[in-house]
């Protein structure tokens, strides 16, 4: 009987930018692999790219953040699981400072994001495997505790893996809009 090796997983490095925005195009884009449009035809989320100048802004403004975070920022990690040719997986984790409360007493919270598997790779462990990878890095930053924001089709996968609903809505509004109320 063989067993399936442990992917390997990296801190992603400069060179991987591409590859991060192909996977981060399947979370943002709305898209399948073949560019055709996602189960209902329309972008579900508030922070879906909807128009191709939605879809150039978003990239644009990733590689950028990319190319400063990835070599120069402690506080963020891009972890990646390397396939044949291409990545396979990633995932992001950026701590974030917060006031300390009887959850986080530090104030310290990674929050984990972006976690995408090629649908090609999908149904081997890589996103539990780049999740792990997370969370070993945050406990080295001194981290508390870990949120994840999740897809509403990751929620089986998020809840499998141990994460507990905190109860509380995550809710969404662009800054350049005029506020109501």
């Amino acid at each position: 009987m063989t067993t399936a090796a442990t992917p390997v997983v990296r801190q992603a490095e400069p060179a991987d930018i591409d590859e991060l925005i192909r996977l981060r195009a399947y979370l943002l884009d709305g898209e399948d692999s073949e560019g055709g449009e996602d189960d209902n035809g329309t972008a579900a989320l508030p922070y879906t790219a909807s128009t191709p100048e939605a879809r150039a802004a978003w990239r644009t403004g990733y590689r950028a953040w990319l190319a400063e975070a990835l070599p120069h920022d402690d506080d963020v990690c891009v972890a990646v699981a390397p396939g044949p040719g291409r990545l396979s997986a990633c995932a992001i984790a950026v701590i974030d400072q917060r006031p300390p409360s009887p959850a986080y007493p530090s104030g310290r919270v990674v929050w984990m994001q972006s976690l995408i598997t090629d649908p090609r790779d999908r149904g081997q462990g890589l996103g539990t495997t780049v999740i792990d990878h997370l969370f070993d890095w945050a406990l080295t930053r001194g981290a508390d505790v870990a949120v994840m924001q999740s897809a509403s089709g990751a929620v089986d996968f998020h809840r499998r893996a141990g994460w507990l609903p905190t109860g509380e809505g995550l809710y969404h509004q662009p800054v350049t809009t005029k506020r109501k109320g």
